[in-house]
């Protein structure tokens, strides 16, 4: 089990470049999180949901997606409560008090979905929460320690030097835990070194002596390395003027922002979050992403003028996308007659597509496949849907993609009569090279390079397996799956 002093200490990358090496030596291996809180999913073969993180580790290993790799999965829609996911299908909303009432229930999810997969797989890699040494929340615990003591199972510690005081984290960290935890505890890896390693090798002996505890390993600082983020919204990439520009608002409670991974990415895009009370920059395409409470966001959304910055950019001839809820927000209204999304209430939409949306308790959650049918030509498409919502109206009789799945050819989303906003609820659009090349040319984009996020996610999980064979003591953490094997 790989568990961090901080969040994005680096477990979810440490978890996954493991997968693949331990993928590369022929060993069978699955990823495993008991718990999880973020906004990024991805759904299974089955139609359930899990992390996203999740998702990118199973394709390091090689082995396909289950619910039973992320049992427990957290939704954030308030700043006090959240979906709550078991085992991939949601049982509710529900407040964090409540919450530490309800872990004896989704301990046995947590442990049910552990032995399920350990019954599949001979090397389980389990990545922790946060940090095991929030000490409120250590009572009934199921995402670091309390799963680690339960499961017998041997935990490595990740720090991230680059945040500083990276020696206090870790002693700090092996302090605040109980002596049968410590001795769970085999060793450390100090994550985003910069420079040269023998500056650190006085701390690193230090460290060993102190705690009786060995060092596995330094990792160095990978720059360049973009791989599917948890949770956090990445950072923007510095990016050259005279690009094609993409803006999107970064919500407040935005969801499945690794849909846009392949535009930051592309060398021939500029591609922007727009924060809380940034201006909001010129752009030749504007997109309305996902979103996990779609009333708030959308109040968010017209509260920094959103609203006019769109229609001006629509006057002037700029293309809109929206996808999932910046579809629905897109509409004429969003009705949550159930209280989804907090107390029962109509929001007014954008105005700009004639249909509104009800939201509902059942969860669409499936993988979808189909074609462009805007542009005349036999575009594919290929990802997945997770939303609450039905949307009904008249501007859904110009769908922007028919799906294959169904005997009827289901319509997904709608293109207006101007051609100049598309939306849909398939996320992971930009993932198909052409698909993406099609939106692009259809924004007015003259980009030249094709661009694969697929190819780019496989590099960049060699590159870092190839960093993890190098400094990191492989030997020892083997012998300690070898140990738990017998």
């Amino acid at each position: 089990m790989v568990q961090g002093t901080t969040s994005d200490a680096g477990k979810s990358i440490l978890v996954a470049g493991l997968c693949r090496v331990f993928k590369r030596q022929g060993l069978s291996v699955a990823p495993f999180k008991p718990q999880n809180m973020a906004l990024n999913s991805a759904v299974t073969p089955d139609g359930g949901e899990i992390g996203r993180a999740q998702a990118l580790q199973a394709q390091a290993a090689g082995v396909p997606l289950s619910v039973h790799m992320n049992p427990v999965l957290l939704k954030p829609n308030t700043d006090t409560g959240a979906q709550v996911i078991i085992q991939g299908h949601s049982i509710g909303n529900i407040e964090a008090l409540a919450y530490h009432d309800y872990k004896p229930k989704a301990a046995e999810a947590v442990f049910d979905s552990f032995k399920i997969l350990s019954e599949q797989y001979n090397n389980i890699l389990v990545e922790g929460a946060g940090s095991p040494a929030e000490i409120n929340l250590r009572k009934g615990d199921i995402a670091n320690m309390g799963f680690a003591l339960r499961a017998k199972c041997p935990v490595i510690i990740i720090a991230d030097i680059d945040k500083g005081g990276v020696f206090a984290h870790l002693v700090g960290t092996l302090q605040l835990l109980s002596k049968e935890e410590q001795a769970l505890v085999k060793g450390f890896v100090i994550n985003r070194f910069r420079g040269d390693i023998a500056l650190l090798q006085d701390g690193l002996d230090w460290l060993e002596e102190y705690t009786g505890k060995p060092v596995l390993g330094v990792l160095p600082m990978l720059h360049g390395l973009h791989l599917d983020a948890e949770d956090a919204v990445p950072e923007n990439i510095t990016s050259s003027e005279n690009k094609f520009k993409i803006i999107i608002p970064r919500l407040p409670h935005i969801s499945n922002h690794t849909d846009f991974e392949p535009l930051r990415l592309h060398p021939e895009l500029d591609c922007q979050y727009v924060s809380h009370l940034e201006d909001i920059p010129p752009a030749d395409l504007i997109i309305l992403p996902g979103s996990k409470n779609v009333g708030f966001d959308l109040a968010w959304l017209k509260s920094q003028d959103w609203q006019e910055a769109i229609n001006k950019h629509l006057r002037y001839g700029g293309k809109v996308i929206g996808i999932c809820g910046g579809l629905q927000m897109l509409g004429h209204k969003i009705h949550d007659p159930l209280g989804i999304e907090g107390k029962p209430k109509t929001h007014i939409g954008l105005g700009l597509l004639d249909f509104e949306t009800t939201l509902q308790a059942r969860k669409n959650l499936s993988n979808e496949t189909g074609k462009l049918a805007f542009l005349g030509e036999n575009i594919s498409v290929k990802g997945y849907e997770i939303h609450a919502g039905i949307t009904t109206g008249n501007a859904l009789d110009n769908p922007a993609i028919i799906l294959d799945n169904s005997l009827d050819n289901k319509a997904d989303g709608a293109i207006s009569d101007d051609q100049q906003i598309f939306t849909c609820y398939l996320h992971g659009l930009f993932d198909e090279p052409k698909a993406l090349q099609a939106l692009l040319d259809w924004a007015g984009a003259k980009t030249i390079q094709t661009f694969d996020i697929n190819l780019q996610r496989e590099k960049q999980l060699e590159r870092l397996a190839d960093a993890i064979e190098e400094h990191l003591d492989m030997d020892n953490i083997l012998d300690l799956t070898r140990a738990q094997q017998q």
